[in-house]
């Protein structure tokens, strides 16, 4: 249904732009943007184009499409070359101006019959189902993703999120809510409509305990800081004081079996827990940062867990060598 016809003026218009107008994101200003730039009248497709000019994460994945699709094949041709970020047509300084307006042409020629014989299937892989997921339904999944894309874990603030079929409709898959899931648009173009893996069961993953694990019952008041899929702890046996452990929160029992997303928030952690340790002793000049990782390397706790431990001047008589002192006689190489 349209809206009836009225009008505002430029007063209103510009306090509503500088003082009423909240945002949530860029698309208000966006679209009044295109708006006013074209005499007050622009589609739907008008203002979603301009909203897309703003959208970076577009830009790096087309970046990443130019570089490893048309920019390759053109240069392994010898119609392009390439400089860093820069391509160059290979002698395209001595084209004519109309000799460019015929290749042009060409190229938009091969453009429509390209078009006409494959229609938007050169784009179905950014479109998993051919229907419409409804809002209240897309909430849902969103919200059970905690806004989190089910494989990189990106946030939906960092990352537009889409409403992915696990197993695609081409595939016999269905809009049940069990056959769908939330993943970053960067995630959903890679998986495309030929995997059926369900994310889901990777991120459920993150809450596996183990029964007796010292570090999978650590009591919540031993615990200073914390994040989605991991916590920091006080070591009940410091090398100094302040020393920290940071632990996954999933049961594992190496360093090199964490997922990326918990790699990232064990470093998070380490940083923070860095930064806290600074601010309470002024007198802390750096760090030891190890992972036991294995029996003979002297794990004991098969839970796996990075010591941060605070040094300070004069804490030992020769410091030199660090982490290297773990073998005997190994620290002084000079």
């Amino acid at each position: 249904m349209d809206d009836p016809v009225h009008s505002i003026d430029f007063t209103d218009l510009l306090d509503f732009i500088e003082n009423k107008m909240r945002m949530s994101h860029i698309y208000q200003p966006v679209m009044l943007i295109e708006l006013l730039e074209s005499s007050g009248t622009a589609t739907t497709t008008d203002i979603a184009k301009a909203i897309l000019s703003y959208d970076q994460s577009q830009i790096e994945y087309y970046e990443k499409i130019t570089t490893q699709m048309p920019g390759r094949v053109l240069r392994s041709h010898g119609v392009v070359t390439k400089e860093k970020k820069l391509y160059e047509l290979a002698g395209g300084e001595d084209l004519t101006d109309d000799q460019r307006s015929q290749l042009v042409a060409a190229c938009r020629t091969r453009l429509e019959q390209y078009q006409e014989a494959r229609g938007n299937k050169p784009w179905a892989h950014r479109k998993k189902s051919s229907g419409y997921v409804p809002g209240t339904l897309r909430y849902k999944i969103l919200k059970r993703a905690r806004f989190r894309c089910e494989l990189c874990g990106i946030s939906a603030e960092e990352k537009a999120l889409e409403v992915d079929h696990i197993i695609p409709r081409n595939k016999g898959g269905s809009d049940d809510i069990s056959n769908l899931q939330a993943l970053c648009y960067s995630c959903n173009a890679t998986k495309r409509d030929r995997d059926d893996t369900d994310f889901r069961a990777v991120r459920a993953s993150y809450d596996d305990r183990e029964a007796g694990c010292l570090f999978c019952e650590i009591p919540a008041d031993r615990i200073i800081h914390e994040n989605e899929l991991a916590y920091a702890i006080r070591d009940g046996y410091p090398v100094t004081d302040l020393h920290t452990l940071v632990i996954p929160k999933r049961h594992v029992s190496s360093y090199f079996d964490l997922g990326q997303a918990e790699i990232n928030a064990c470093h998070a952690l380490l940083r923070e827990a860095k930064a806290a340790i600074e601010c309470s002793d002024a007198a802390v000049t750096g760090f030891n940062v190890g992972i036991n990782n294995g029996e003979d390397a002297g794990q004991t706790i098969f839970h796996c867990h990075i010591h941060l431990i605070p040094r300070r001047k004069g804490d030992v008589e020769e410091p030199r060598g660090g982490v290297r002192h773990i073998i005997l006689g190994k620290g002084d190489y000079r």
